[in-house]
């Protein structure tokens, strides 16, 4: 029959691993170390592209072909306005 402990003596004490609370703080800290070692890995080996040498120059083509958009959107943008004017203010005809 184990020994039950009387009021004046003192617990035994246990290790520190043997506390789930310890591993509860130990565990943010490592997942966020693994997580470092898993983003470098990806860095390595996947790096990012080199940009063209005539990056800027695609951009000034590319801004040139969208100011010439808004006058082919004419027809579109005067339907819209027609079907979104209510219709006691539509001219009669």
């Amino acid at each position: 029959m184990p020994a039950v402990p009387s009021m004046n003596e003192s617990p035994v004490a246990q290790p520190w691993w043997k506390y789930g609370h310890v591993w509860l703080v130990i565990a943010g800290p490592v997942i966020v170390v693994i997580a470092g070692f898993v983003t470098l890995w990806l860095a390595i080996r996947q790096p990012d592209p080199v940009l063209a040498e005539d990056y800027y120059q695609r951009g000034l083509e590319i801004n040139k072909t969208l100011q010439h958009s808004e006058a082919s959107m004419a027809p579109a943008i005067k339907g819209r306005n027609h079907a979104a004017t209510p219709l006691e203010d539509q001219p009669r005809r």
